[in-house]
Parts: C-alpha cells; sequence; structure tokens
C-alpha cells in the first residue's frame, strides 16, 4: 500500500495536468498532435517524472485533446487537429443542415464511449500477442523495415512515400555519421522533434523567406460563422448514453472494438474505413451522418489508444504509426527509455500490465470527466473566445522555443542544425508529397535498426 500511494498520486496529478492542457490545446485548430503532444511529453520524460505519472499524463493528454478537437471541427468548419479531418465532410453537411450543436455532441459523446472500451480492450489483444514477443523482437529490425513499407504504401502517396524513405533513411545514417564524429556519440531526441514539428519548421523558413511569404499572406481576416447554442438533453449533465441512440451506441462500440485490434493501420484510414463501415449501413441522411460523427470521432480514440498500448505491453518495440510518431517518447526517449539494439527499457519493461489497465482508466476517466461537460456545454463560448482572443502566432512562438530548447539540452548547437535539418527536409516531405509524420518516424527506425542487420549480412 506504501508504494501504490504514490503511483495513484503522480497518476491523478499527472492525468489531471494533460487532461486540462490538451482539453484547451483541442480548442485551437490545427494543433497537430505529433508536434504538440510528443514533445511535451519528451519533456515531461527528461524532468523525470516516475513511468506511471508519464503514461497517466500521455493518455489523458490524447483522450482529452479528442474529445475537445471536434469543437472547432463542427462549430468553425476547420479541423481541431489531423485526427479531425476525416469528420469535417460530415460536419459541414450538418452545418448546413442547422445542427452543428447535434454534430458537436454526436461526435465527443462516441469519443467518450469508444476511450472506455478501448484501454481494456487493448490490453486484453496486448495480452494475447505477449506471448510471441521475444520472436518479434529478434527480428526487431526486419519487422521495422517491413512496417515501414507497409505504413508507407498505405499513406496517400502510396509508392511516392516508399521511395521518398531512401532518400529519409540516408539523411538520418548521414546526419548520425556527423553527430557521432562531432559530438562522439549519436542523438535521438533532436531527430524526434525535427519529424514532429517538420511542418511547423518550414511554415518559419517560408515566413523568412521573401518569395515563401508571398504563399503565407493574406489580404484580410479569416471569417467563420458561428452557429447559435442550445442544448439538446435533460437535467444539468449530459451523458453520452442519453446523447446517443442505441444503433449510434452500438455502432461506436462495434468501431472501437474493431480499431482496438487493428494496431498496425493508420488512424486517419482507419477512421474512414470505420465511419463508411457503419454508416453505409445507416437509412436517412441525418442519422447517417449522425452515426459517422460519433464513429468517427469515437475511432480517433481507440486508434490512438490501442496503436499506443498494443505495442507497449506486447514488445516494446513502436511497431505501429501511432507508436511512431506521437507515443514515440513512451517508447525511445534517451537517456531514459531507450530500444537500443530492439532491446527494450521502456515503459514496457518498467511497469506491468495491470497497470497500464488500472492507471490507463484512471487516466481516461480524469479526461472525460473534465472535458466531456465542458465540451458539452461551455463548446460554443470557448469556441468564440479562442477565435477571438487566442493567438495562433504565439501558439506557434511558444512550440519553436520549446524545440530549441530541448535540441540544445540534448547535443548543443549541433543538435539544434540536426533538428533543423529534419524538420525541413521532413515538413516539404509531408507538406508537398503528404509523406506523413509516421512514415518518417519509421524511417528513422530503419536507419538506426535495419540498416545496421542489413549491412552486417554483406559484410
Amino acid at each position: 500500500m506504501e508504494e501504490l500511494l504514490p503511483m495513484i498520486g503522480w497518476a491523478v496529478g499527472m492525468a489531471l495536468a494533460g487532461a486540462i492542457a490538451f482539453g484547451l490545446l483541442g480548442l485551437v485548430s490545427g494543433t497537430d498532435e505529433t508536434a504538440t503532444i510528443a514533445p511535451i511529453t519528451l519533456l515531461v520524460i527528461l524532468l523525470g517524472v516516475p513511468p506511471v505519472g508519464v503514461f497517466a499524463f500521455f493518455m489523458a493528454s490524447i483522450s482529452a485533446k479528442h474529445i475537445t478537437h471536434a469543437i472547432p471541427t463542427t462549430l468553425l468548419g476547420i479541423p481541431g487537429d489531423t485526427m479531425a479531418a476525416p469528420l469535417l465532410r460530415d460536419a459541414q453537411l450538418l452545418r448546413e443542415l442547422g445542427v452543428p450543436h447535434i454534430a458537436l455532441r454526436k461526435a465527443i459523446s462516441g469519443g467518450v464511449l469508444a476511450a472506455l472500451i478501448a484501454v481494456p480492450l487493448a490490453v486484453l489483444f496486448a495480452w494475447l500477442l505477449t506471448p510471441f514477443a521475444d520472436a518479434i523482437s529478434s527480428v526487431a529490425g526486419w519487422i521495422f523495415l517491413a512496417a515501414a513499407v507497409l505504413i508507407a504504401f498505405l499513406s496517400k502517396s502510396r509508392w511516392a512515400a516508399v521511395i521518398a524513405l531512401i532518400p529519409f533513411v540516408l539523411l538520418v545514417l548521414g546526419l548520425n555519421a556527423f553527430t557521432l564524429a562531432t559530438l562522439d556519440r549519436t542523438l535521438t531526441v533532436s531527430f524526434f522533434l525535427g519529424i514532429a514539428t517538420g511542418p511547423l519548421i518550414v511554415d518559419m523558413f517560408l515566413a523568412a523567406s521573401p518569395v515563401g511569404r508571398k504563399t503565407l499572406q493574406r489580404a484580410d481576416k479569416r471569417r467563420f460563422e458561428l452557429a447559435a447554442d442550445s442544448r439538446t438533453w435533460k437535467g444539468r449533465m449530459p451523458s453520452p448514453f442519453g446523447v446517443l441512440s442505441r444503433g449510434q451506441l452500438g455502432a461506436t462500440a462495434g468501431a472501437a472494438t474493431i480499431s482496438s485490434a487493428t494496431f498496425v493501420f493508420s488512424p486517419v484510414a482507419m477512421t474512414v474505413l470505420m465511419g463508411e463501415l457503419f454508416g453505409s449501413r445507416v437509412k436517412g441522411a441525418y442519422q447517417r451522418l449522425t452515426t459517422q460523427m460519433s464513429v468517427k470521432n469515437g475511432t480517433t480514440e481507440s486508434t490512438y489508444i490501442a496503436e499506443t498500448l498494443i505495442p507497449l505491453i506486447a514488445i516494446g518495440l513502436p511497431l505501429s504509426p501511432m507508436a511512431a510518431s506521437v507515443a514515440s517518447p513512451l517508447f525511445n526517449a534517451p537517456p531514459v527509455y531507450t530500444i537500443d539494439d530492439g532491446v527494450p527499457n521502456n515503459l514496457h519493461t518498467m511497469l506491468e500490465p495491470w497497470q497500464f489497465l488500472v492507471f490507463g482508466l484512471v487516466a481516461v476517466i480524469l479526461a472525460v470527466l473534465l472535458t466531456y461537460p465542458f465540451a458539452m456545454t461551455q463548446a460554443h463560448r470557448a469556441a468564440k473566445w479562442i477565435m477571438q482572443k487566442v493567438s495562433h502566432e504565439a501558439i506557434i512562438g511558444a512550440f519553436a522555443g520549446l524545440l530549441v530548447v530541448i535540441s540544445l539540452y540534448e547535443g548543443g548547437v549541433i543538435a539544434l542544425f540536426v533538428t533543423l535539418t529534419v524538420g525541413l527536409v521532413g515538413g516539404m516531405l509531408n507538406k508537398l508529397f503528404a509523406v506523413h509524420t509516421g512514415v518518417q518516424f519509421m524511417g528513422y527506425y530503419v536507419a538506426v535498426l535495419s540498416v545496421p542487420g542489413i549491412l552486417a549480412l554483406f559484410a
């Protein structure tokens, strides 16, 4: 009991911190998860927070953000983050029908239900996969190579993304050789930061260029239409079971179950697939659109949770698009967490399966209790305040400053240059060729884990 109380304290405290921070950040449109959650989680790890606290912080962060990201998506017609993009079309059609508040409440209620389902199911699926962990770890280098090619092929760019892996891997290898010769060691965190914040770094370079600045200029302020607020439930506090119909509850639960098991596929692709699969069975435009809103936003929660928990619990290696991007600090954050030579020394070895289940549920429940009532009752007021008062430039500046601080902490000016180089190249691949961060993270692991094994075969 004496050992359990400090763990509970850290879990509750860090879960509250993550839920509050990213519940608010989800209100700000365009705040990509990889560029926000990953660096802050990395900072939490480097500050020395215990494993239970790190895990609870991350779980609460992704749960809270995927509840509040529906607010700008449905009420303003702009995606709250990358995972909100598949919701845009359905949200826009419901806006045209004059019911954006219904779209919002269906979306966040589906997210709450899916999050509570995904945690125990992901732990169960991870437990079923655990007996094969040693076999998987022994061929980790080859698995990373196969996973990188698969994830690249399943992205929007298809073969272009697969081919783009080659120069990106060579870039990582070259920078690793340079840092080894200069600092007598290789870097890791700087690569993560560069990949995660690539689009942001590209935008900053464009803003500094007279030619690129023209592409960012606007002739006038952006204008958005915000529909009137109205409540559609009885009593003071809403409940997902009162907001979703019986059919929508079943569809959202079914989508959460399926997406909790298929952890190797792109979260965005799974979101679209689940929405179409369950929405196509519903007759009537209004019922179909509202069902798709609940199912799709539920899938954003379940895929993020499952793609983090299954590889983390069963294997300890980032073998999913989510684990290789947003959740990457949980697997590899030297010198605290490492996967040197494919051997994990991270949350996989530091926490027991029951801790993942219990503290994962605690974090998700706390995030739900904080953000769901707020989103249901204060969404209109919050969206209006964010658009009028919050400076996007200030948020970008804050994350740019965080990028510089963490890079300098790892390896001084050399590390900062590595971050800028990887970010500039990776950001252009992302913006111009839709080679998303998941593909780039897998490319990094191919460079440090797969290539040495391949070269050894031909030595």
